[in-house]
């Protein structure tokens, strides 16, 4: 009996050793697989890592790629733009161009009314002397009969002569100020003189170097109104053309140049009259 008691406790205990061994192996292999299953989920985030890394230098280079795209157009409408100034420029610096050819015109212009005028002094001294004399009607206020009185040019040795030769050279070395207080005052000493005229030009030529492009305009036309004979009418409309394309008036400049052609097609401006006009007609 006790032997039999014997080999049943032995027998129990190989069966707990059995079990335990069994459970011990069960242990170790779902340690294992817990292992693996780490492993594996490690390994798969590291590649969603690296997938994610990989998503966002795509994203970069197509943000750099949008980036120098918008670069290149901004470039390129910044280009246009800057090609229309330079276009502008280039059309101011033309008119600015034909502005210096019409000064430099109308000093010539000045020049050779001096010439004429001194032509004309000649003239008148030969025609007071011998036998036009007897022609002077004295009813008619010392006119040559047969002919409207003409004043008289005056003398270039005289104070009249020699102011309006001051404010002519005031003009020319671009000292308007003092040119235009000239040009006034020979016209409030010499109101009826034969040179009125020149005067008049020179005052609103001052005027329109000064920029008073408005009393310019009304000084040249009160030279047309009241010496619409004098050579320097087409002198004084061209200039009160400039005056209304400074002042953006360019139908009335388009409308005075055409007066200026059609009227005096012969004078010295017509050319750039007509130039100008030309310019002004291609300003849609």
């Amino acid at each position: 009996m006790k032997n039999l008691i014997l080999a049943g406790a032995l027998l129990c205990a190989q069966l707990f050793s059995l079990s335990s061994q069994a459970a011990l192996f069960d242990d170790k292999e779902a340690r294992k697989k817990i292992t693996e299953m780490d492993a594996a989920m490690q390994s798969q985030h590291q590649a969603t890592q690296a997938s994610l890394a990989e998503l966002k230098k795509t994203q970069q280079a197509i943000e750099q790629r949008l980036n120098a795209v918008e670069a290149i157009t901004k470039g390129q409408f910044l280009g246009d733009m800057q090609n229309q100034i330079e276009a502008l420029k280039q059309e101011i610096a033309r008119l600015k161009g034909d502005l210096e050819v019409a000064a430099h015109n109308v000093d010539a212009t000045q020049q050779r009314q001096k010439d004429l005028y001194t032509d004309t002094d000649t003239r008148l001294r030969k025609l007071e002397s011998g036998a036009t004399v007897a022609a002077v009607d004295p009813a008619a206020g010392g006119a040559v009969a047969g002919l409207p009185a003409v004043p008289a040019v005056p003398e270039k040795a005289t104070q009249e002569f020699q102011t309006l030769e001051l404010a002519n050279g005031l003009s020319k070395e671009g000292k308007h100020k003092d040119a235009f207080a000239a040009y006034d005052k020979f016209l409030k000493d010499y109101p009826a003189s034969s040179l009125a005229p020149d005067a008049i030009y020179g005052l609103g030529y001052s005027q329109f170097a000064l920029k008073s492009y408005k009393s310019a305009i009304s000084t040249q036309q009160k030279l047309i109104d009241l010496h619409s004979n004098s050579p320097k009418v087409p002198d004084a409309m061209f200039n009160m053309a400039n005056s209304q394309i400074q002042l953006g008036q360019v139908s009335n400049a388009k409308k005075t140049l055409k007066e200026l052609i059609a009227k005096h097609p012969g004078s010295e401006v017509a050319p750039s009259a007509q130039k100008r006009l030309k310019a002004l007609e291609a300003i849609r």
